[in-house]
């Protein structure tokens, strides 16, 4: 653990098993992670999956966490919790019951065998950068830069935000 919290974006994405459900229940458990707390969450969206397109639509959603979890410490509770939520990695782009990116951790750049930050396609997808901007407008990727022309150059990817329930 390290000594100082830390902000962490994380990515969440489901397309099986109540795709809502798995969304909400995540978030509460990420803020339950040990030495960490949530501080920021995006409304929900709804996407067209990508890559492999015979599946069904994805509830995706962004966080902000304060954590003093280490960088792969904190990959490793999100490897536990996917687990936890029956997530199966069959092939590339396969259906999943909850997907937990880390995005954005402080702003540090890695790339090893198990982490790569920033995350390597967060810039180029819609449904990451579209959550992202709403709760950190002024964002910036190292490497890529601001959110708004990154999201602008996605404008041909649709996206749905889901309406919160009265």
């Amino acid at each position: 653990m390290s000594k100082n919290p830390s902000r962490a974006f994380i990515a969440l994405g489901s397309n099986l098993e109540n795709p809502l459900s798995q969304i909400r229940q995540a978030i509460e458990e990420l803020n339950q992670l040990p030495g960490s707390r949530l501080i920021g969450k995006s409304s929900l969206y709804k996407s067209a999956p990508v890559g492999r397109l015979d599946q069904p639509d994805f509830i995706n959603a962004v966080v902000l966490i304060e954590t003093c979890l280490a960088p792969h410490d904190l990959l490793k509770a999100l490897l536990d919790i996917e687990r936890c939520h029956g997530r199966i990695r069959e092939f590339l782009n396969a259906p999943r019951t909850l997907d937990l990116d880390i995005l954005l951790y402080d702003d540090l750049e890695c790339c090893d065998e198990k982490l790569t930050l920033p995350h390597p396609r967060m810039s180029q997808r819609a449904f990451v950068l579209k959550p992202l901007m709403e709760i950190a407008p002024d964002c910036h990727i190292p490497g890529h830069g601001s959110i708004a022309p990154l999201l602008a150059a996605c404008n041909g990817q649709q996206l749905e935000q889901i309406r919160p329930e009265i």
